[in-house]
């Protein structure tokens, strides 16, 4: 005969069951801690369950000119938890001006280059955007990363692209603004709206409050821009290769200078280049912005830093900041330089926020290793407190390893690292001495510019009169360089008018089959020497007079292997970064009053013990 379970019994036992499965079920529907980072929950990876919508929020700002407050169209992606369970999340947000397409390449859309200095380029091309993407879906971007690990991922098109309303404006106050909004919306301040021009109101119940930013190159821009407003609820940022001022993506210590790989880009390119809105209202916002504010304030003639530039400079807008910041960057990016990055990270620790940095040897992009940026958004969106702010500060690849595995340091620039000034002796048209020493040379040389030659071909001459070279000796030991080399020439020149750039090369060049990036430059710089005395105002320069010009070269961090030499070129235009004038300025350099500062990890005695053992 088969034993039975009482009756109540399996009551009791169906009863654990559901009690079990529930439990289960609560505990799979929960964010995930292990070590101190969101792990991925397999309640949160079903795609197909993802509930996915968009929204308009409305802005404090019209920067179309229609007399209403422009709305920004946000899309949302967040697990269904977040409507079956009553479930709050918080948000990683991801704003760009790239979402809905860009204008294409054509010829004539860069400013032409090839003009004399302090003349206007003819007038360019301007294109159209043809805009794309379908709603409900902004951008795909970081869902597949985030969704799973517990966060709601929020996209938004900044102003006048997409289905956004407003202008562009290129580092405006209604691109920092535009994200603010949609942080207010997602804390609950102020009302979303399911249509653009509707009063039907949709809340962000299901997020906590708690809002990250990340994003690579503008998209980096925009986390920062949204920081300096001092939104609440906005708790950390992760920029990536972010465009930290517009005047030091354009210019360069008073030079018209392009970004590297775009020559002849400037603001009024990017603006025409990321103008995908509403086709009715280009024309208005063509007017307004780009052919008024952009054509009245670059100044491609002097260069010179003004209103215009400053106001599109997140240095001067950090007081309010107060997001954790973990900056991201490459040493070797030579389209949105270094700099952009170490002021921002500089000024962040200045003001006492946490911070760190990260830096690879690589070129544009590459965010930080996913662990991270998964324990900083852990720590600051979720509150865990896995130790993040006592770790160390800088996180530096070094020359041949992987993106992955950075190397902790206890700041940046390295705390060992010391200031060293190195002199020149002569040896023009060849390659002189850059040493430790000063010798009373009294000894001038001189360069001719022309464009016509690379800054690569220049640093591989034994013999050319377009470029001076000062090279140290044989490295015997290594020497690491971390933080900001300084450099001071002085200088006269034949015309009123002259570029001025300089490169930090590692020689001999490596032109071999297994080359890296960091082989052959260290880093690089320019400047107007017409601006030797203030970045707002040029002085032409009297032909034949001598006038010294101080400025800094990009920072760095780099081991230059024993067997090379560190050298100094100094040259006119830069093929690939300067305008063009017509070949044959003459530069002539005072030895004596021109040296370079290098920040050197063991300072003055261990470049000599380099340089010398």
């Amino acid at each position: 005969m088969k034993k039975q379970f009482p009756l109540i019994s399996l009551v009791v036992f169906l009863l654990l069951n559901i009690i079990n499965s529930q439990a289960q079920m609560a505990e799979q529907a929960a964010p995930k801690f292990k070590d101190g980072e969101a792990q991925v929950i397999p309640a949160f990876e079903d795609t197909s369950k993802w509930i996915r919508h968009d929204l308009w929020v409305a802005t404090e700002f019209d920067s179309d000119g229609d007399m209403k407050p422009d709305r920004m169209h946000v899309s949302v992606t967040r697990p269904e938890q977040t409507e079956t369970e009553g479930l709050k999340l918080p948000v990683i947000y991801v704003s760009s001006p790239y979402f809905a397409g860009v204008a294409p390449d054509i010829d004539g859309v860069f400013w032409d280059v090839r003009h004399e200095l302090g003349e206007m380029g003819k007038e360019r091309v301007h294109p159209e955007v043809v805009r794309i993407g379908k709603r409900p879906i902004i951008s795909n971007s970081h869902i597949n990363t985030w969704v799973p690990r517990g966060y709601i991922v929020v996209h938004s098109s900044s102003p006048g692209t997409g289905l956004s309303e407003g202008a562009p404006t290129v580092g405006g106050d209604n691109e920092s603004l535009a994200p603010k909004a949609v942080i207010d919306w997602l804390c609950g301040r102020i009302p979303g709206y399911t249509t653009p021009d509707g009063t039907e109101t949709i809340a962000a119940y299901w997020s906590t409050g708690k809002v990250g930013m990340t994003g690579t190159s503008y998209n980096g821009t925009i986390p920062l821009a949204a920081a300096t407003t001092g939104v609440d609820g906005l708790e950390a940022i992760i920029p990536i290769a972010p465009n930290t001022s517009y005047y030091h993506y354009y210019r360069s210590n008073g030079l018209v200078r392009s970004p590297g790989g775009y020559l002849g880009e400037d603001i009024d390119v990017l603006y025409d280049y990321i103008h995908s809105g509403d086709e009715s209202k280009r024309a208005g916002n063509n007017a307004r912005i780009r052919d008024t504010e952009m054509k009245n304030g670059m100044d491609r003639i002097t260069g010179d830093y003004n209103d215009f530039w400053a106001g599109r400079d997140y240095l001067n807008d950090m007081k309010p900041m107060k997001a954790a910041l973990l900056m991201s960057h490459g040493f070797n990016d030579w389209n949105v330089m270094p700099e952009h990055s170490y002021r921002i990270y500089k000024a962040a620790k200045e003001k006492g926020l946490p911070a760190q940095i990260y830096y690879h040897q690589n070129g544009h992009g590459g965010p930080p290793p996913m662990k991270m940026m998964n324990r900083w958004f852990t720590r600051y969106l979720h509150g865990i407190e896995n130790g993040v702010e006592n770790e160390p500060k800088a996180w530096i690849v070094r020359e041949n390893a992987d993106e992955t595995d950075p190397t902790p340091y206890a700041e940046y620039p390295n705390p060992d690292a010391l200031p060293v000034e190195l002199h020149l002796s002569p040896g023009a048209p060849e390659k002189g001495k850059l040493t430790l020493g000063k010798t009373k040379t009294k000894t001038k040389e001189t360069l001719v510019d022309d464009y016509s030659y690379s800054g690569a071909s220049l640093a591989k001459m034994e013999n050319t009169k377009h470029r001076l070279l000062y090279i140290t000796p044989e490295l015997k030991e290594a020497v690491h360089i971390s933080g900001t080399p300084r450099i001071t020439v002085t200088l006269a020149s034949s015309k009123p008018a002259a570029n001025l750039s300089i490169w930090l090369v590692s020689l001999p060049w490596n032109e071999g089959e297994n080359v890296k990036i960091t082989d052959n430059i260290i880093t690089r710089g320019w400047a107007d020497p017409q601006n030797h005395k203030s970045l707002t105002k040029s002085e032409p320069l009297q032909p034949g007079k001598f006038y010294e010009v101080t400025f800094d070269l990009m920072p760095d961090d780099q081991i230059i292997p024993k067997g090379q030499h560190i050298g100094l070129m100094i040259f006119s235009s830069d093929q690939e970064f300067t305008l063009w004038p017509t070949p044959g300025t003459e530069l002539t350099i005072d030895l004596d009053r021109t040296h370079l500062s290098l920040p050197v990890v063991g300072g003055v005695e261990t470049l000599t013990k380099a340089m010398t053992k």
